[in-house]
């Protein structure tokens, strides 16, 4: 065997192992496209879009921290027994809570197909009741506050009542329910009609809801629902770039009475906005409320005390950082609630309020159950004070 020969065979065996390892060799499939997150900026900002669908998805929400000072009356502070010699004295309320929202938005055939839902959790102590011994922090509660579908101008679902919603809510303070101007969360199933020259309307048909207490504790007014016939919100707004008017009207009827609120926005100039809201509302089987006595004449749509109420104040701008906002407000039961706040945001999405409260609370007795006189017996005054740290995101 010459040198050529056994170079020539050495090829050949080389191309035959070569073509057997082809033969063998395993096939990496590519990698299939990535599919990234795209924006949506049909609804505003911090939209994007579900992957593999058409709809837009926003995710947001707060985590809070208050503190609060003062009297229980003023819903500022706490009260509890001193866990060595059970002195009753003041304490600190405290309250953490982080709440997720989520937004959708989707174009249909039909009209914006919306969904919104809000979520709060909170921890910290409570005002309860001084007799029940330390006031202990802790989990609180769960709320499912909002939870609503939206199609075009139909909405169905838990939101809060349209007779707060549509007419706005008693100022940019913390504590605006002093004098309260309504019960809030519901299941609803309500129409807004928007005229797109100014002019907006609602109709709200709703469950309601528990009631609620007033300055003192006790439960009013039994809001849900007792039967078929839901409670009834209406109301129409007239908005331009001096302010707006807007008024609402509530059938409750649990109590068969009527309660209405009436509203006007100003707008001063670029640093000033002011508002007044009078409410007045029917009470005759409020007042028949023999389970409570005290609270006799409130209900989810007048929680407030007697026929009438008014709520007013304003917000002034001194910068694009700091805020003052002021209310006050009132009711035929001389009942008187002051609130001020200074709210300065330190960095964009981290706001600090610091905020004091006066109420100045009328107490109705009455003169037994066969017999009601409805007039006043003690007055209180209570004073506190709240700091609250919100990051926004």
């Amino acid at each position: 065997m010459n040198i050529k020969s056994l170079l020539l065979g050495s090829a050949a065996a080389l191309i035959a192992v070569s073509g057997a390892r082809a033969a063998d060799a395993v096939t990496v499939a590519e990698p299939e496209p990535a599919e990234y997150v795209k924006i949506c900026d049909v609804y505003g900002a911090g939209y994007f879009y579900i992957p593999g669908t058409e709809t837009c998805l926003r995710i947001g929400g707060y985590v809070r921290y208050d503190a609060g000072i003062g009297d229980v009356g003023s819903f500022d502070g706490a009260r509890s027994n001193d866990v060595k010699d059970g002195k009753n004295q003041g304490t600190w309320e405290k309250n953490t809570r982080f709440t997720l929202k989520t937004w959708t938005g989707q174009e249909t055939e039909l009209g914006t197909l919306k969904t919104y839902t809000e979520m709060r959790m909170n921890f910290g102590n409570s005002n309860a009741d001084p007799d029940s011994g330390p006031n202990a922090a802790g989990n609180k509660d769960f709320d499912l506050h909002f939870a609503y579908i939206q199609l075009g101008g139909l909405r169905v679902g838990l939101d809060e009542s349209a007779f707060d919603t549509f007419i706005g809510y008693a100022g940019n303070v913390i504590q605006d329910t002093l004098v309260p101007y309504g019960d809030f969360q519901t299941n609803v199933v309500q129409y807004y009609f928007d005229a797109g020259n100014g002019f907006s309307a609602v109709v709200s048909l709703e469950e309601g809801s528990g009631g609620g207490n007033d300055e003192f504790g006790h439960l009013y007014g039994v809001g849900t629902i007792d039967s078929y016939v839901p409670h009834v919100v209406g109301g129409v707004k007239y908005t331009q770039g001096w302010g707006a008017i807007t008024g609402v009207v509530a059938y409750d009827s649990n109590y068969e009475e009527v309660s209405g609120k009436i509203r006007l926005d100003v707008n001063v100039n670029d640093a000033l906005s002011l508002f007044i809201m009078g409410g007045y509302g029917s009470d005759k089987h409020l007042k028949d409320l023999s389970y409570d006595q005290p609270a006799g004449g409130r209900g989810f749509y007048k929680p407030w005390g007697g026929n009438w109420a008014v709520w007013g104040g304003g917000t002034y701008r001194f910068n694009e950082k700091t805020s003052l906002n002021l209310q006050v407000s009132a009711d035929e039961w001389k009942n008187l609630g002051v609130a001020a706040n200074v709210a300065y945001t330190l960095v964009p999405g981290f706001t600090v309020t610091a905020e004091v409260d006066y109420l100045h609370a009328g107490r109705f007795d009455d003169a037994g159950p066969e017999n009601w006189a409805w007039t006043p017996a003690t007055k209180k005054n209570s004073v506190g004070g709240l700091l609250r740290f919100q990051r926004d995101f």
